[in-house]
């Protein structure tokens, strides 16, 4: 074959084809040649590469930049062209010296797998790894296991290279297993898991953890159950649920299935009762249950379906089979045949099921709450409430009621109990009464009134429930009995024998337990006698657990049968055991019911009670016992004593009740001996007597009383007192109210006052405050005539008044003086001086309103009439009620005569009977 001319050398390789023959085995001259035939066509360039590598056949470079152009030309062809031969060849070639280099090796593989060559592929793999070493095998084994898992390779090729691929590396087992799954192979797939979970040592590198491997290796076992042998697919599913407590519910019903696959449905039934029966959690008793119960249906619509299409069939048979016919001579049927013509109509060959998967359906889902509620009793065996909740789940069966109550009262330990033990007793001995069993119900609260329980209350309960069980049948001894026998107290010789046991029973406690006197008092009050009554309440009082209550019941008691006096020494006893705040009731009914009785016969008895209960009395209790107190010097005693009495009830009182306590205190010196009188009780409450915070109600009180009396000046002075203590920003109310007082009885004057003591105040409470600039106060001032202009505006002030008022402000100081007397307001008295020329000033001494009379003449004869000064009478209220009631008691007295000597004298009459001695 001729060469082509355009394959030769040409001028231009002149120069490096002599530098080769000089050197031809000199790599770098090689590839200067090809670097300047880079733009030649590729065979220029491949006889360049084939003499290059004749002369350097161990030149990895040349190698590899050969072959990377020969892939290059190949890219775009199909794998069926025949570059792709010479491309596998130059690659064989090439790998005669460079079969210790990966990268060549991984690149003809690459295309080999594209070109399908599936035993060629295979074997330059494995020659591959037979040239390589172990280091460098990762190399190969990556794209190896690509081209095994391609589709069209052989399953057992496949499995040959993972096998070998393992023993090289066995941390990639997983992906085997997956390999495994993908390709059906189940039984190797479930063996080769069940070998990893074996192993302790083993580490995903996927990250997987035990628990889903395990859950993996289940579902496995589950859904190929018919192919899978080998495994002890039980023992498997069991080891989950007592490995892995979250999953129990499912490894369950997936044990369950592994057996319907195995169609043995009798078993997969055992499977679903064992796990309701095992389970711990609500829910998963929910999806086992909740499985069952789909299994149950799905059975009954199959054994439908089977037997309507078992029916058409027997029909068909019947028409073509003769009565007579004996079956056992027919030689010609089969073995099945004949079985089922002989046992056909036998009632346990009944394939006729229907009514009874049925019913068995139906007893599961009535059976549903006392599964769930055993769940919840495995939970806590000693939860009392859950025991209580699966009784009443057999309501109306006696029978299982009664078995359930003794499984609870054997299973249920009193120190663990979650809730009250004791009802279980008592709720099973009702059981009984309920069904007219006395004998019985006796027998069970014997037993219960044994039981060790945590708390004293719980045995007592139990004595007083079967106690009243006796009352409700009408044995009235019995139940008294119970309580003496409930209430007695242990001997010496039994305190002796358990005073060595480090936790004593109950029952040793039982006779200090308030809940079983009160029970028992309660009895003797309604069927017992007065003495036998007194004798357990005195029990009561000995063994010290008597309460404020027992008290004041066995008081009321002895009260109703007349023992008054007996009454009151247990009232005696009653304050001496407790302390406040417990006996401030027992002190408040004993005083109440001692003036009750005694009245003003015993008063310096009662005085004496009511000093030492008042002394006694924390700050917070006494307010009661001094309004008592006082009340009763009221009624029986002296008037001065009840003053006394409030006034020391005003500064024992906390603070919170002093302001009431003075405002109780004003209100009955007024009504006893007058208005007048509360003026120094004001007094005292506004220096020291109430808090800070209450000075400034009991002020304006206090004003409001004096404005009633007339008294202005006294009035404006209290305003002004408690003015110190109001801030106008936050207390309006009482600057309202000092407006409102000063626009009815004030004046220019004391209205302009009013103003600056109100900014004064405002002042001393900003902290902002400063010193105004001569221009602001002068501001201040025209400001002060407004306001004071409003005000006689909304006082009913003429304009023309008011404009003359308002000149008058804002004149000039010089002619102010000058100015006040043809100016002054009808209606308003002036606190300052007037004038009667321009130089001549005045003081004013009175008031400003009064009219100045001429003088008159001894003699009455000038014919003018005489001026009559009308005369108002003092208000009634001033004298106060001391007064009143002297003057009615005269008026009985004297209507009376002696009959009114025969009447309770109190504090009023004393001071009637005095007077009236005195004037005589």
């Amino acid at each position: 074959m001729a060469i082509s001319k355009d394959l030769y050398p040409s001028q231009e390789d002149l120069l490096y084809e002599e530098e080769i023959l000089r050197n031809p085995f000199s790599l770098k001259l090689w590839w200067r040649y090809l670097i300047a035939k880079a733009e030649s066509p590729f065979k220029k360039r491949f006889i360049i590469y084939e003499r290059a590598l004749k002369a350097l056949p161990g030149s990895y470079k040349l190698w590899y930049a050969y072959l990377r152009e020969r892939l290059d030309i190949v890219r775009n062809l199909p794998v069926t062209h025949p570059q792709y031969d010479s491309l596998n060849n130059t690659f064989e070639r090439a790998l005669v010296t460079m079969h210790k280099m990966p990268r060549i090796w991984v690149t003809y593989l690459q295309i080999l797998t594209r070109q399908k060559l599936i035993t060629r592929t295979r074997r330059t793999f494995d020659r591959a790894l037979c040239a390589l070493p172990v280091t460098q095998h990762d190399r190969i084994w990556e794209p190896y296991l690509v081209f095994v898992s391609q589709d069209g390779i052989p399953i057992e090729t496949s499995l040959r290279v993972y096998r070998r691929y393992l023993m090289y590396d066995p941390t990639h087992i997983e992906e085997f297993i997956e390999f495994l799954v993908k390709s059906a192979r189940w039984q190797e797939s479930a063996e080769r898991l069940a070998s990893v979970l074996n192993d302790s040592t083993f580490y995903s590198i996927k990250g997987k953890t035990k628990h889903k491997l395990w859950m993996e290796l289940c579902e496995l076992l589950v859904h190929h159950a018919n192919v899978i042998s080998g495994l002890n697919v039980d023992a498997i599913i069991r080891g989950g649920i007592r490995k892995f407590t979250d999953e129990v519910g499912s490894l369950w019903t997936s044990l369950a299935d592994y057996y319907i696959r195995k169609n043995l449905l009798e078993k997969a039934r055992d499977i679903y009762e064992e796990g309701m029966m095992k389970v711990v959690t609500v829910r998963d008793f929910s999806v086992i249950f909740d499985v069952y119960s789909r299994f149950e249906e799905s059975t009954v619509a199959k054994r439908m379906e089977m037997m309507s299409s078992s029916d058409e069939e027997d029909e068909m048979e019947e028409d073509g089979v003769e009565d007579d016919e004996d079956v056992r001579l027919n030689f010609s049927l089969s073995v099945k045949e004949l079985q089922r013509k002989i046992l056909n109509g036998f009632w346990l060959n009944d394939d006729n099921d229907v009514d009874l998967r049925l019913a068995r359906l139906e007893e599961l889902m009535n059976r549903r709450p006392a599964l769930a509620n055993s769940v919840l009793l495995r939970q806590n065996p000693h939860n009392v409430e859950q025991w209580h909740r699966r009784v009443k789940i057999f309501e109306g069966n006696a029978a299982k009621q009664i078995l359930t109550y003794t499984e609870a009262v054997r299973t249920v330990d009193p120190m663990k109990a979650v809730g009250k033990p004791h009802t279980l007793w008592v709720a099973f001995a009702k059981l009984y009464e309920n069904h007219k069993d006395l004998v019985n119900t006796r027998v069970i609260l014997d037993k219960a009134v044994q039981v060790n329980y945590k708390n004293v209350d719980h045995l007592a309960s139990v004595w007083c429930e079967w106690a009243e069980m006796e009352l409700r049948h009408k044995n009235f001894k019995g139940a008294l009995e119970l309580m003496r026998r409930a209430t007695a107290v242990p001997t010496v010789e039994v305190r002796r024998r358990v005073g060595d046991i480090k936790d004593v029973p109950v029952q040793m406690k039982l006779h200090r337990c308030l809940r079983l006197w009160s029970f028992y008092v309660d009895l003797e009050e309604s069927l017992g006698t007065l003495e036998s009554t007194r004798e357990v309440y005195e029990k009561i009082l000995d063994l010290r657990i008597a309460t404020p209550q027992i008290i004041l019941n066995y008081a009321f008691l002895l009260e109703e049968n007349k023992y008054f006096e007996d009454a009151f020494k247990v009232y005696e006893r009653g304050v001496k055991i407790f302390k406040y705040p417990h006996v401030k009731d027992i002190w408040v009914t004993y005083l109440t019911k001692f003036v009750k009785r005694y009245g003003k016969t015993k008063l310096e008895r009662a005085r004496e009670l009511f000093e030492h209960a008042v002394s006694t009395a924390p700050a917070d209790a006494v307010r009661t016992l001094y309004l008592q107190y006082a009340k009763l010097e009221e009624d029986y005693g002296l008037a001065k004593r009840a003053m006394k009495v409030y006034e020391e009830a005003t500064k024992k009182v906390p603070e919170g009740q002093m302001l009431e306590m003075y405002e109780i205190y004003i209100s009955r010196a007024a009504e006893i001996f007058g208005v007048p009188r509360t003026r120094e009780i004001y007094e005292q409450a506004i220096e020291s007597g109430v808090p800070p915070k209450d000075v400034k109600i009991v002020c304006l009180k206090f004003a409001e009383l004096e404005r009633s009396l007339g008294e202005i000046d006294r009035a404006r002075a209290i305003y002004n007192y408690a003015s110190q203590s109001a801030d106008p920003r936050s207390d309006p109310e009482f600057w309202n109210k000092w407006h409102e007082f000063e626009v009815q009885h004030g004046n220019e004057d004391t209205y302009r006052e009013m103003l600056r003591i109100k900014r004064s105040v405002s002042a001393s409470y900003s902290q902002t405050y400063s010193i105004l600039p001569e221009h602001m106060m002068q501001k201040d001032k025209m400001v002060d005539v407004e306001e004071a202009r409003d005000e006689l505006k909304r006082a009913g002030v003429p304009e023309d008044e008011m404009a003359a008022l308002e000149r008058q402000l804002m004149a000039p100081t010089s002619t102010t003086d000058a100015s006040r007397d043809g100016g002054r307001i009808v209606g308003f008295v002036s606190a300052g001086v007037q004038s009667s020329g321009a130089t001549e000033v005045k003081p004013l001494t009175g008031n400003g309103e009064d009219i100045e009379l001429p003088e008159e003449s001894d003699d009455e004869s000038d014919g003018e009439d005489n001026v009559e000064i009308a005369q108002k009478e003092v208000p009634a209220a001033v004298f106060g009620g001391l007064a009143r009631k002297r003057e009615e008691d005269g008026k009985d007295a004297e209507e009376g005569g002696e009959n009114g000597a025969a009447k309770n004298l109190g504090a009023l009459e004393r001071i009637k009977r005095q007077k009236l001695s005195s004037v005589n």
